[in-house]
């Protein structure tokens, strides 16, 4: 069973920031492309950010410049540090791992308030 661990969400201000965390373990982390999704309601679930075994990072255009996703080997874990937040960036973030045949978190809701 896949477990992935997410953190950091929360309520901030339009213009804000946060920075939500995903933990998994040593054999997932390792070569394994992570990644953050989001849906809002109404809405379908959408890629945001991810990130190669390598480094190699790639974001969807509307948080270009706002976002950014790194990755702690250390610790297994891959952070996404998203600054001046918008409205539109309110939803559920789940963190995801190309490990097997691609596997989400539960989910952590991120609301920003304009």
């Amino acid at each position: 069973q896949v477990q992935l661990v997410e953190s950091g969400g929360g309520l901030v201000q339009a213009g804000g920031s946060l920075r939500l965390s995903c933990a998994a373990s040593a054999t997932i982390f390792r070569g394994s492309t992570m990644g953050w999704y989001r849906q809002a309601p109404g809405r379908d679930r959408e890629l945001v950010a991810i990130i190669s075994s390598y480094g190699m990072t790639n974001y969807v255009d509307s948080v270009k410049g706002r976002f950014s996703i790194s990755r702690d080997s250390a610790k297994n874990t891959v952070h996404l540090q998203m600054n001046s937040l918008k409205p539109d960036d309110t939803g559920v973030y789940y963190c995801f791992t190309s490990w097997g045949h691609g596997n989400w978190g539960q989910g952590t809701q991120v609301t920003v308030s304009s």
